[in-house]
């Protein structure tokens, strides 16, 4: 098991009998992939390794550990699934029982939910663990809200600028809502109110009209509608550009494109420097829509000191494949008066190529004299990337 900071607990154990298809929501297909898949793939979308904890129904449990280690790729060690309770507030608590020692945050999502953006995780992250409060991400209500009586008639028209839509994930600090579960004895509509109710404050955050939650044929139909016409069907191919700049470091040596290269001036970063692997990444992550190296791999993050372009590479495949995306290939440009790479141009290629697991092309030019490359402080990589819907 990875020690993450952070769990996503997946509550995956409904019956979803109200969309009539004879099986548990979860394992229901919408474009080819189930809504657990696709759940999954959300949280892997997630800035920050994070582990997942998928909540299934006991005589499901092996079925949706396949789907759950399908859909997170190269992050398979991070699933666990377990048994979900008789109720949702039961599977909640059994996924809270499976979440790792190292964890100070929890999420709980609901599987329905399941194209809810990765950028959402971590805004409710990131809220819980500014604030150390409960979050929630919600949406305004645009109807107008009407109060009913026992028979029917309308008693009351409540204020709407004082009402919101909840949606998931919800976020937590772990060890509260540990203690407001084992507290309780009274069943809530969500995570939310179970926290409050032990008196812990819940603060929200913008949620997003792609969390909405399948629950009915008609939302079923809506998620299909929308992955076909905005997503996976009509936009199969995306593309993404990178860029990485380096100085020159004498006391460092040079490793780019995921080789040494012996009797060559190094370069200054954080890792090893190496332009190239960065640019590679940047390219494939940009594609994918999941940020920037900055971001995903930032020079706070001590796992990352010294290391070398294959690390960032192979993290990238793994989160670009956990978002549901396989690459098609790259091709970077190195912009520098040296190295030359002539000489090693295919052993670069066949090196990246195989850290990518799709074809990389390496070409190089100079700025005949022009800027810091041209004066020889730094050098320069440009990559693109094409990848494509592995849905």
């Amino acid at each position: 098991m990875h020690e993450s900071r952070t769990a996503v607990v997946i509550v995956a154990a409904g019956s979803g009998s109200r969309l009539g298809l004879g099986e548990p929501k979860a394992f229901v297909r919408v474009a080819g992939r189930s809504l657990l898949e696709r759940a999954v793939a959300s949280v892997i979308g997630m800035r920050e390794a994070t582990q997942i904890v998928v909540v299934a129904p006991a005589d499901r449990r092996a079925q949706a550990e396949a789907l759950a280690r399908d859909a997170a790729g190269r992050a398979s060690g991070f699933v666990t699934v377990v048994a979900g309770g008789p109720s949702r507030q039961g599977s909640v608590a059994a996924g809270l029982a499976a979440v790792g020692a190292s964890v100070e945050i929890v999420l709980v999502h609901d599987a329905a939910r399941a194209l809810t953006p990765s950028a959402l995780f971590d805004e409710v992250a990131d809220a819980v663990r500014a604030s150390g409060n409960g979050v929630v991400p919600v949406l305004p209500v645009s109807d107008t809200i009407k109060r009913l009586g026992r028979e029917g008639q309308v008693v009351g028209t409540p204020d709407r600028s004082e009402l919101a839509a909840a949606q998931t994930p919800q976020g937590f600090p772990r060890e509260p809502l540990v203690a407001a579960y084992a507290a309780t004895d009274v069943e809530h509509t969500d995570d939310a109110a179970l926290f409050a109710a032990a008196g812990q404050a819940v603060t929200a955050v913008a949620g997003d009209a792609l969390a909405f939650k399948i629950t009915t044929p008609w939302d079923l139909a809506r998620a299909e509608s929308l992955l076909q016409s905005n997503g996976e069907a009509a936009i199969a191919l995306r593309t993404g550009v990178g860029v990485d700049v380096h100085a020159f470091d004498a006391e460092s040596p040079l490793w780019l494109g995921g080789l040494y290269w012996p009797d060559e001036e190094g370069l200054k970063g954080h890792s090893d420097g190496d332009a190239l692997c960065h640019a590679v990444c940047d390219a494939l992550l940009s594609a994918a829509g999941l940020g920037d190296i900055g971001g995903r791999f930032g020079t706070s993050d001590d796992r990352f000191a010294g290391a070398h372009g294959d690390v960032f590479i192979g993290e990238t495949v793994r989160l670009v494949a956990g978002a549901g995306f396989e690459v098609v290939n790259v091709a970077v440009q190195l912009i520098a008066n040296r190295p030359r790479l002539a000489g090693r141009r295919f052993e670069l290629e066949q090196n990246l190529s195989g850290l990518v697991g799709a074809p990389v092309s390496v070409s190089a030019t100079t700025t005949d004299g022009l800027g810091f490359a041209g004066r020889g402080e730094g050098l320069t990589a440009i990559a693109t990337a094409l990848i494509r819907s592995g849905g």
